[in-house]
């Protein structure tokens, strides 16, 4: 085999390592043990050229460095994999979540050849004309709609603010102001403009942002505080559970977080759950074919002693009758696991046994985790790109996507991995 084959080999190596045959952060090290495998192993060096395919290499690889003594863990994908998966489902979905790309554009190339086939907008950064554009280059375009964090109503309804325990509007912990869900006309004005964004726009889905109480909980030491006392809130739980509570805002709290606590949290998450039947009614009466997906707090019910139901009002299994799509936010960076990137997939696999989603290919609801790749808090280096990236495609996972485009674009080293996993994924 001729040195110009051997060379031309070993980058068909490095560039389709993450198809599942050897990990991603293995390849630097068999690329780096080329010189010596090529003269130690012989299952490389009597082949002919017409022989020389991936595996061949890559056994060829594992042989040369065993041989040379070198301690390379080589591994299917399925050997750490939470799931034990025998190859990588279809990543049917390889998004980017931030607004539209134009900075690939810009250098006269399309998302495609980044492997890019959707992006996720805010949605007041929407635009037809924009939606089009990329349309045209084959991609999906996705809302995210802000439900409990449209902080501009609280201005002229102050009322709209969720009550503490005491009686009083709940701080914004660690600056984050939540809205009630119990308030009527906020309510009312949430739907009304989720209504306005599917009857303006042709977009193929849109996700629910921000569906959870009153709380800080997107980073490693989060605030909880108990919330929503407000009147609607208690008037509204005694009619439903026929609970009589004290007339007093404090001491119907006390009774609320203890010997009624069970009743509160499932009042709670119900009403939350509620909304999103809402949601999907506007859905399937003005855009019937768009998907409806939400990001979500990638807690299980076990973490934090139930905080995702007690204190979020996030009921997965309630709310999954009336969503397609589950983007579970595992930033592992921002939550204390920097270096643990194996975190990611813990948490899908956790998800899909929680909704009894497998990730095969005729399911009706899918997992499509938004994984972290730009700083926030804790750094990203480029070199763990690839493995979060892996991580986060991990089964039950049918697609994802990264956050966020507009922090990345800033580090072009993250978008060319990005681009190197993307393009390795085969499609579904």
């Amino acid at each position: 085999m001729s040195q110009r084959s051997r060379r031309t080999c070993w980058n068909a190596c490095r560039n389709d390592a993450a198809i599942g045959i050897i990990a991603p952060a293995d390849v630097d090290i068999i690329v780096r043990f080329a010189r010596r495998i090529i003269v130690m192993s012989t299952s490389i060096r009597g082949l002919p050229d017409s022989q020389c395919s991936r595996r061949n290499i890559l056994q060829g690889c594992a042989a040369g460095v065993l041989a040379a003594g070198a301690t390379l863990p080589l591994r299917s994908q399925a050997d750490d994999s939470p799931t034990g998966d025998k190859t990588r489902p279809g990543v049917s979905i390889r998004g980017i979540y931030g607004g539209f790309p134009r900075e690939i554009l810009e250098k006269r190339e399309t998302p495609a050849d980044y492997g890019i086939n959707a992006i996720w907008v805010g949605s007041g950064s929407l635009n037809a004309d924009e939606i089009d554009r990329y349309r045209k280059l084959g991609l999906k375009v996705f809302a995210e709609f802000n439900s409990m964090h449209a902080t501009e109503f609280l201005k002229d309804h102050p009322d709209a603010a969720p009550i503490g325990p005491d009686g009083k509007p709940a701080p914004p912990p660690q600056g984050w102001q939540g809205v009630s869900a119990f308030h009527p006309e906020y309510r009312s004005d949430r739907m009304k403009e989720f209504r306005r964004v599917l009857a303006t726009f042709d977009i193929d889905g849109i996700w629910l942002d921000y569906h959870h109480a009153h709380a800080s909980w997107e980073r490693a030491e989060h605030i909880l505080p108990d919330t929503d006392f407000s009147p609607q809130a208690l008037r509204l739980f005694t009619e439903k559970t026929k609970i009589e509570l004290p007339a007093d805002v404090p001491a119907a709290a006390k009774v609320l977080l203890g010997e009624r606590r069970d009743s509160w949290t499932d009042f709670r998450c119900g009403v939350f759950t509620d909304w999103v039947r809402e949601y999907r009614g506007i859905l399937d009466e003005v855009r019937p074919r768009a998907l409806l997906g939400t990001f979500h707090c990638p807690w299980s019910p076990e973490d934090y002693e139930g905080a995702i139901r007690h204190k979020l009002a996030i009921d997965l299994k309630s709310q999954s009758q009336y969503l397609d799509v589950f983007s579970i936010m595992p930033y592992h960076a921002r939550f204390g696991h920097s270096k643990d990137p194996a975190w990611i997939a813990q948490q899908i696999e956790r998800l899909g046994k929680l909704l009894q989603i497998e990730g095969t290919e005729n399911e009706k609801k899918r997992i499509w985790p938004i994984v972290q790749l730009s700083d926030w808090g804790e750094r990203v280096p480029v070199d763990q790109v690839e493995s979060v990236l892996d991580y986060g495609a991990r089964s039950p996972a049918t697609g994802l996507m990264v956050f966020h485009w507009s922090g990345m674009s800033k580090e072009w080293d993250k978008v060319e991995a990005l681009k190197r996993m993307y393009l390795s994924y085969r499609p579904a």
